[in-house]
């Protein structure tokens, strides 16, 4: 099936990587079916009249209400809340969704899209970080790809087809360091919120960036790649590469480490799920290597930055721990953006409730989810102190 012959839908459209993922549609000819937002009727409501979606929803009722009334006059049928965002799934007929969703508000509609038996375009890391087990046996059941969208998920990918599965040795993330490469910990101590939104390669939610910063983000990758790749942690590295050039790396048991290379830009990495298992051409500049000179790379320091020790911490602990690890760090950010908590405490409260935390193993999805949501409530405890 040629790209353009594709029928699909994108969940959390007005977001980053939704707009990016409508800018490949818009480059290749992509069909939309639907599309979903939490509340930005605004540019939804032009998004729909550009694309002329079947469906779209709003997951706030009363965004959703005003929405239906300002599109009365085309043929989308528009709907309200989570479950509406769910109904909507249920109703599709085309080949892929993108799920583009942020936080954990995007692990239902993951486990509806696989039930729905559509390709599933994954950038709604929560998904995995929580449920990862959950998620990829039922995907396993029911016959359900998992295209990666993390420019780092989608370099692994792409590279795991130079050899097989028994022949890797390492997957090797790519990090580019945050704001805050180089910094000890007592560099640190004072950091503002505005200084950790300062992030100098990507452009991103305040959430993911100060994540980045804290290299929570990476950490969180960690997990994505145990999951998505069926690999230990004790073969997934990170290497820091400033210039974010190199994706990520996966080395064989021969020695040789095959890299995923381009410049800065999700769409490639979009394009490439939803072309899959083609590739499909584009007219952007291909990558200049000899205009971008020297490539650098470092290790992570992991006692400044020890999210990445945590994130081991909780999956090789496994059971509840990785959703333990989300839903402590989640509320940790949300009080550091709220001025609440200092930068070091992100971390510091993290790694206090996840080692405290009592541990179950095969939990069930109701069981995660409750983790997820108890660790927050203990993050916000400890910090009132």
């Amino acid at each position: 099936m040629h790209i353009s012959e594709k029928y699909i839908t994108i969940l959390g459209s007005t977001g980053s990587i939704g707009t990016q993922a409508l800018d490949v549609c818009r480059e290749q000819g992509i069909r939309v079916e639907a599309l979903t937002a939490q509340s930005n009727g605004t540019l939804l409501e032009a998004q729909i009249r550009e694309f002329k979606p079947r469906f779209a929803a709003l997951a706030d009722p009363v965004a959703a209400a005003d929405l239906r009334l300002r599109i009365a006059d085309t043929d989308t049928r528009v709907f309200a809340g989570a479950q509406g965002i769910l109904e909507l799934i249920s109703l599709l007929s085309g080949d892929t969704v993108v799920n583009a969703i942020i936080g954990g508000a995007g692990l239902l509609p993951t486990l509806a899209i696989i039930e729905a038996g559509k390709n599933l375009a994954l950038a709604n890391k929560e998904s995995l970080v929580t449920a990862g087990e959950v998620v990829l046996t039922r995907a396993r059941e029911k016959g359900v790809p998992v295209l990666p969208i993390d420019s780092e998920h989608s370099a692994l990918f792409q590279c795991l087809m130079n050899g097989r599965r028994e022949e890797v040795s390492r997957l090797i993330l790519t990090a580019s360091g945050g704001p805050f490469f180089g910094k000890k910990r007592e560099e640190l101590a004072n950091v503002t919120r505005e200084q950790a939104l300062n992030h100098p390669t990507w452009k991103m939610g305040a959430k993911i960036t100060i994540d980045s910063a804290t290299l929570a983000n990476k950490a969180f990758e960690m997990i994505e790649a145990a999951y998505l790749f069926d690999v230990p942690m004790d073969k997934i590295e990170v290497l820091v590469h400033r210039e974010s050039v190199i994706h990520s790396l996966v080395e064989y048991i021969d020695g040789a480490q095959i890299a995923q290379i381009s410049d800065p830009d999700m769409r490639m990495c979009i394009r490439y799920a939803l072309s899959y298992p083609a590739r499909a051409m584009t007219s952007g500049k291909p990558t200049n290597l000899w205009e971008r000179g020297r490539l650098t790379f470092f290790p992570p320091d992991e006692e400044t930055f020890k999210s990445l020790r945590l994130a081991r911490f909780a999956m090789n602990g496994g059971g509840l721990l990785p959703a333990v690890f989300h839903g402590a760090n989640d509320a940790a950010v949300e009080l550091f953006l709220e001025n609440k908590i200092k930068f070091l405490d992100i971390a510091d409260l993290t790694e206090e409730v996840l080692h405290k935390y009592k541990n179950a193993a095969a939990p069930t999805l109701d069981a995660l989810l409750t983790a997820d949501a108890d660790a927050a409530e203990r993050v916000k405890v400890l910090a009132k102190g």
